[in-house]
């Protein structure tokens, strides 16, 4: 026990905490890159799209991972609203609220069909149903996009968690200090902070994905 447990006896406790909320955030981290590379999947399938897949990496820094998420998402959102705005201006409003609403009838099917090939280059049910999905979802895409934008730029936390991705001795290193009994609260607060907005909108990311992965494969079977 160093001078400063002894001085503190629940400072041990408290690096227990940030080290279990360092892997909680790493874990939500991990699963919205799966998440994505889910959506990417059905979407080259389904729509010829072409998009890479992402990985996370190991000891680079919180902002590059960051980074790399936000930049894929950007480019998946530049395509639906790509389509979005292509089907805006070639169906009649009634039949565009149909698709979203997945309520086409047979001979709605046959003219929305088409606009679709002509954008992406197929003409299948579950290419027909996927843009509907994801256009009708876009926004579960932007507020996943905005809250990496915050925890890259820092808005979110800044200290303990700005080395999430750098391993737990890094972390405890970054906090040692004279007053780390004060660092270890400042860290955990910024952990909690963090994960309060990182968490749900993380679940919701992840179901809503799972849902249009589960729903096209559903339709395509």
């Amino acid at each position: 026990m160093g001078w400063s447990d002894y001085f503190y006896p629940d400072n041990p406790k408290r690096r227990e905490e940030l080290i279990r909320k360092s892997q909680e955030f790493k874990d939500l981290m991990k699963s919205n890159f799966y998440a994505t590379n889910q959506l990417i999947d059905v979407m080259n399938e389904h729509l010829s799209c072409s998009f890479q897949h992402i990985k996370i990496t190991e000891g680079s820094s919180l902002h590059d991972n960051c980074k790399v998420m936000i930049e894929c998402m950007h480019k998946i959102q530049a395509e639906i609203e790509k389509i979005d705005k292509e089907l805006k201006e070639k169906l009649e409003p009634t039949l565009y609220e149909k698709l979203l609403s997945l309520s086409l009838l047979p001979e709605d099917f046959k003219v929305v069909s088409k606009v679709v090939e002509g954008l992406c280059g197929v003409a299948t049910v579950g290419s027909t149903t996927l843009v509907g999905l994801l256009i009708d979802k876009g926004i579960i895409l932007g507020n996943i996009t905005s809250t990496f934008a915050k925890i890259g730029a820092g808005t979110l936390a800044c200290f303990g968690l700005a080395v999430v991705f750098m391993g737990i001795d890094m972390i405890v290193e970054a906090i040692l200090g004279s007053i780390e009994r004060d660092n270890l609260e400042k860290a955990l607060k910024e952990y909690d902070e963090a994960l309060s907005e990182f968490e749900p909108a993380s679940i919701e990311y992840q179901y809503n994905i799972t849902y249009v992965k589960v729903k096209i494969e559903g339709i395509s079977k």
